[in-house]
């Protein structure tokens, strides 16, 4: 998936003739904290609630404040990693997509990137969940795999997460089915540490509620 395909509708940019108060106004109800600043198809930069509040004039026109945001965009054929990158390390709600001559696309919000990772997690298909923790050098899908086909199941999908200042990671797997008791006592068997697991029918409606109250809250 690249960034043109995630481009999120009914976002508008601002001007620089638009003022603080505008931007405010029109952040509130985007529920975003950024807005990118655009003059015909011409991105001049994006601009933060904090970059408005630090003025402390919200009648000042937009071209008035500084910017504090360094490169807040992505072009239209980076892959989805570098939206997400660019979010992480600039805290952004929001990202902006250029074409190749630097001419304002559109931009990603927040709720774009959710939906797509619900989707590629395969968070509405029934199925256990199983987290299992183990050494980066343990780590090999190949073998967690025919672990699990072993019990007639599939892996439908699975993400990695690193400790910090360790070689040790969790592995999420999201499998096919939620009769996971099996597949857990084989890990054990295969000595892999099971950190966590939902199967019963309760624990994935919970899962599921959750995840539905975050994108009500996120007005998806």
């Amino acid at each position: 998936m690249i960034a043109k395909n995630l481009i999120t509708d009914g976002i508008m940019p601002l001007k620089t003739s638009d003022t603080g108060k505008t931007a405010l106004s029109w952040m509130e109800e985007y529920k975003v904290s950024h807005l990118p600043i655009v003059n015909n198809q011409e991105f001049l930069g994006l601009i933060s609630e904090l970059d408005i509040y630090d003025l402390n004039n919200f009648n000042e026109p937009l071209g008035n404040h500084k910017l504090s945001l360094k490169s807040p965009y992505v072009f239209d054929n980076q892959h989805i990693y570098d939206v997400l990158k660019l979010v992480n390390e600039q805290n952004l709600s929001l990202v902006p997509v250029l074409n190749e001559k630097g001419n304002y696309l559109g931009c990603i919000n927040l709720q774009s990137l959710i939906k797509y990772f619900a989707r590629a997690l395969s968070v509405d298909n029934p199925g256990g969940i199983v987290v299992l923790e183990m050494t980066y050098n343990d780590y090999s899908l190949t073998e967690l795999a025919k672990i699990v086909e072993e019990n007639d199941a599939k892996i439908l999908s699975t993400f990695l997460i690193n400790h910090e200042d360790s070689t040790r990671l969790d592995v999420f797997l999201k499998l096919n089915t939620v009769e996971i008791s099996a597949i857990l006592k084989t890990f054990e068997r295969y000595d892999y540490f099971v950190k966590a697991s939902y199967g019963e029918e309760n624990d994935m409606d919970d899962l599921k509620e959750r995840y539905n109250s975050l994108m009500n809250y996120l007005n998806v």
